[in-house]
């Protein structure tokens, strides 16, 4: 026995010495001096090499999106690096098309400035700006869906399109963490958002939202998001959301009825039972002014002790069933990524092309 704890503290003494070597050597190998970097026409900046691209635009105050706070795991930073990004990684592969490989696409967090380089970013990310907000109200829509109203402080206004998302900033040690959530309010309300918030167990950014209390400080960035509707007021518009996905939708359709209460358009909403329904009184509120809007929420497990006369099964299925084959039609998806597959097809097959179908994942 003497041996073997001899043994394993040996071990255990020569796995500090390592840890001790290799903290050291990445200090003195690590360090790439100075590095300029250079974003679109914009007058190069200078930085201590070593670090990921994606802190360094954040350090500019250049704020494109990262839903998973730079892990490497949604693939939302991508930008151009044309010059100075050095080889692609395994852990950029599986977010990039052919197309964007070849095109010099990369993950901003994955990416190592280590020497000059020169990056292309769009043009709008350049437009993202960093707000500081105060908790005006939060309240639980269902069991574990939170609805959070955020007054905009500095600045005090946002300009968005309906269906945007922000990204809040998590408090804590070490690298910038933020997380995405959909702006549920229309874009009329300049001075607030509102957001939807799901508790993930052990989510980082669910877990701090749903339990900032009125008055906290929060800060966020935004406005992102491909979400833009068609200004014809002939192209029916077709939202198709599942939990936490109402928040795009709920601000789409908030937005039509107050600007073109007469357009034709769809709610689609999909939940597991009653209880995670949210928001279906105000909806029916909304159409009873709105001629041409149709509502439509489907239970997948409805309860055995509930009363529900609606529909059940999945949303797509209700989709497939109430939507129509004729004229131009936008559709807007947000849910879980099994929801907006099954979705796609069915749009495919109602004559919905691809361009015309935006989606969110988170």
């Amino acid at each position: 026995m003497t041996i073997y704890l001899q043994a394993a503290g040996t071990l255990a003494v020569l796995g500090t010495v390592l840890a001790a070597v290799l903290t050291v050597a990445n200090r003195l190998f690590a360090n790439y001096g100075p590095c300029a970097v250079t974003i679109n026409d914009r007058d190069p900046f200078t930085i201590d090499g070593g670090g990921k691209l994606l802190d360094a635009l954040y350090g500019q105050r250049i704020f494109i999106p990262s839903a998973c706070g730079g892990q490497g795991t949604c693939g939302f930073c991508k930008v151009k690096v044309l010059e100075g990004g050095g080889p692609l990684l395994p852990t950029e592969t599986p977010y990039l098309t052919d197309d964007e490989i070849d095109g010099n696409v990369r993950l901003a967090c994955q990416v190592k400035v280590k020497q000059d380089m020169t990056v292309e970013i769009r043009a709008d990310y350049l437009d993202v700006q960093e707000f500081k907000a105060r908790v005006k109200s939060a309240r639980m829509m269902t069991r574990d869906t939170r609805e959070v109203t955020l007054t905009l402080l500095e600045p005090d206004t946002i300009d968005f399109r309906p269906g945007q998302y922000v990204q809040v900033l998590v408090p804590g040690k070490g690298d910038p963490q933020f997380r995405a959530y959909s702006i549920s309010t229309p874009p009329s309300r300049t001075g607030e958002i509102e957001l939807l918030i799901r508790l993930i167990p052990g989510g980082l950014g669910s877990t701090y939202l749903h339990n900032v209390q009125e008055g906290d400080a929060v800060t966020l960035t935004g406005p992102y998001g491909e979400y833009e509707m068609a200004p014809q007021k002939d192209t029916a518009i077709v939202c198709v959301g599942g939990g936490c996905g109402m928040a795009p939708m709920r601000s789409i359709l908030r937005h039509i009825a107050e600007t073109e209460p007469d357009r034709a358009c769809w709610l689609f909403f999909g939940a597991r039972t009653g209880a995670d329904t949210m928001y279906m009184d105000d909806f029916r509120a909304l159409a009873a002014g709105m001629p041409n809007f149709h509502v439509h929420y489907a239970l997948s497990e409805p309860a055995d002790d509930e009363q529900w006369d609606g529909e059940t099964g999945f949303i797509h299925e209700s989709v497939a069933r109430h939507l129509g084959s004729d004229g131009r039609r936008q559709a807007f998806l947000c849910g879980p990524p099994m929801m907006i597959e099954a979705t796609m097809k069915v749009l495919r097959e109602k004559g919905i092309d691809d361009q015309d179908i935006f989606y969110d994942e988170f």
